[in-house]
């Protein structure tokens, strides 16, 4: 890749609005309403009291495919989304304008055949200024090693949850989820159409690592948080393999305080899908 091209960039602030439809999309889209008699369901699909799931700062204001840029010289189509990791400041609002800013932490160099791993980082504001949520990327360049480093990266992840967790959790997804989180923002064919799927070496068009992410964050508020999304404070895992729609996806971990650790498995394949899980609940 071009290194000093993505020392070098800058990003535009962005100014996004949303509204109770879309955190109701966003909730629907990672298994939220299953049931639309439950009541610690329906706050979360159904406007009087919408309370917004804290995952949903992932697809808010996103800055789209912006690594794609021919200016980095990054071969994306080797690119793979490594880890994801949020931090809550305030709860996200039902709707309205929120700014977004961003910015490159990091770019660690593994070496020229090893890859690269680019340090993302989003933050959200309300439009009158207060910090809503600090959402990270992390994204493994595996052809671009031997380009060389800057910047601080991150703490790394902890290890994995302990094999004999305290809690689970776990939630069938459709056979149609993919086509419904897309919705969100995130058209990548691979997640739509078969053809595409199969030349990216899937069997079947996957389900998006962020629709994962969001299904585990969501059991995390059923699990952990008595089904209160303002109690997730912040978090984070690591991608190891993807989901395919219709699969089950199911989160083991255990709690110390306010700290969490988990890992997300599909049990029919008996596959890990997340790893070295961490959240924080208040």
């Amino acid at each position: 890749m071009n290194l000093d091209a993505l020392r070098k960039h800058e990003f535009a602030p962005l100014r996004a609005t949303y509204a109770a439809k879309d955190a109701i999309l966003y909730a629907l889209s990672v298994g939220a309403g299953a049931d639309p008699v439950d009541a610690h369901q329906l706050p979360l699909v159904y406007e009087p009291n919408l309370r917004v799931l804290p995952t949903m700062a992932a697809v808010l204001a996103h800055p789209g495919a912006w690594i794609a840029n021919p200016r980095f010289e990054v071969n994306y189509l080797k690119l793979l989304h490594g880890e994801q990791g949020l931090t809550v400041h305030a709860p996200l609002p039902p709707g309205g304008d929120i700014e977004a800013t961003y910015r490159i932490q990091a770019v660690v160099d593994k070496g020229d055949d090893k890859g690269a791993l680019v340090y993302f980082e989003k933050q959200l504001k309300s439009a009158g200024g207060q910090p809503l949520c600090t959402v990270y990327s992390t994204l493994f360049l595996r052809a671009d090693g031997g380009c060389g480093s800057f910047g601080t990266p991150p703490a790394g992840l902890p290890a994995d949850a302990p094999p004999a967790p305290e809690f689970f959790d776990e939630l069938r997804t459709p056979l149609n989820a993919a086509l419904l989180y897309r919705l969100n923002g995130d058209l990548n064919p691979i997640h739509a159409d078969p053809v595409a799927a199969r030349k990216a070496g899937f069997e079947r068009p996957i389900l998006h690592g962020l629709c994962t992410y969001g299904v585990v964050g969501y059991l995390l508020t059923r699990t952990v948080c008595g089904h209160d999304p303002a109690r997730l404070l912040s978090l984070g895992a690591r991608f190891t393999s993807p989901v395919y729609p219709g699969e089950t996806i199911r989160v083991e971990g255990s709690r110390n305080g306010d700290s969490v650790r988990f890992h997300a498995t599909v049990p029919e394949r008996n596959q890990v899908v997340l790893s070295q899980g961490h959240a924080r609940i208040g």
